[in-house]
């Protein structure tokens, strides 16, 4: 067994508290060299705090993305980071992305991988290349789902699948290093990065979709955001109704209101609302005393809509 193995961690999440706490369980402190965590206001639990913590108690150095770590490491592992980070020559990046590579390369593909509607999801550790995601693959974990399923809860499913990835890979380190093989880029696919106007409804889709998609961005996301007179809401949980024939279909448009809880028009299907807020706010805000509303779906009065933000 090497006994010269010294891993920088760079950890977010709940993923990147789970690593950490599976590593010292099975290894103990003495083959990490250093923990970097950092703060991420897009997400409502980042992590930071608790990796911190963790360390500081197993006495491994720890460190904000903005410090530089004082001490070598021979290997880096990076879960859930964000940004880019200076691999020296003398060691290896390991990346694990939430996705079975090669499909799913990029941004936050659990999320596209979920709205999709994929029955199998899962984790992908490899070594990181020049461009992203692209690099060889040194192992995969994936389970199973299935729908309706929030993000927080496919989240904690996925969870164990970096934990048996960070374990496995260690192991195999200690015992003189890893192996891994290339991608197959015909099979490759791609998902975009997110931002604001990325959390809004399109409405124009079918119900099902939408619901998905409302689960898949909900806590520790945002959450699904609609318009109501140019101000701010998320859509925090909802259900799928039967469809009905519709002579003028305006898709964001209320058609009923059962027990104050509206029912809107999609592409195919409704979907009815059964938690709505404000943003930054966890309060509902049904039953609703106006029948007829409009939901928009995008940033349409873009300056209105940012100073609600």
């Amino acid at each position: 067994m090497q006994t010269d193995v010294m891993l920088g961690l760079y950890l977010m999440t709940s993923k990147g508290v789970a690593v950490l706490k599976q590593l010292l369980e099975n290894f103990g402190p003495e083959c990490i060299a250093y923990v970097v965590t950092a703060q991420d206001t897009a997400t409502e639990y980042d992590g930071h705090a608790d990796i911190l913590r963790i360390a500081n108690n197993a006495g491994i150095p720890s460190y904000m993305r903005s410090e530089i770590p004082q001490q070598q490491a021979t290997c880096l592992f990076a879960v859930s980071w964000r940004w880019l980070i200076a691999e020296e020559s003398d060691h290896k990046l390991v990346v694990f992305h939430d996705s079975l590579l090669p499909r799913y390369r990029g941004f936050a593909p659990l999320i596209s991988a979920l709205v999709n509607g994929e029955k199998e999801v899962g984790v992908t550790a490899l070594f990181a290349s020049e461009e992203y995601d692209r690099g060889p693959i040194i192992g995969q974990e994936s389970i199973s789902i299935h729908y309706p399923i929030t993000i927080k809860e496919a989240i904690k499913l996925i969870v164990s699948c970096y934990e048996k990835l960070a374990v496995d890979i260690v192991g195999k380190l200690l015992l003189g290093g890893v192996d891994s093989y290339l991608q197959d880029e015909s099979v490759a696919t791609y998902s975009l990065w997110r931002d604001e106007e990325d959390y809004f409804v399109d409405w124009s889709w079918d119900a099902q979709r939408i619901r998905r998609f409302v689960d898949a961005v909900g806590f520790p996301y945002r959450g699904a955001a609609v318009t109501i007179d140019d101000q701010l809401y998320r859509i925090r949980e909802c259900d799928i109704q039967s469809d009905v024939v519709i002579e003028n279909r305006t898709v964001g448009k209320v058609i009923f209101c059962a027990d104050g809880k509206p029912v809107v028009v999609c592409g195919q299907g409704l979907l009815k609302i059964l938690r709505l807020t404000e943003d930054g706010s966890e309060c509902n805000l049904l039953p609703l005393n106006r029948f007829r509303i409009r939901f928009g779906s995008s940033q349409s009065n873009l300056q209105q809509v940012k100073n609600v933000l």
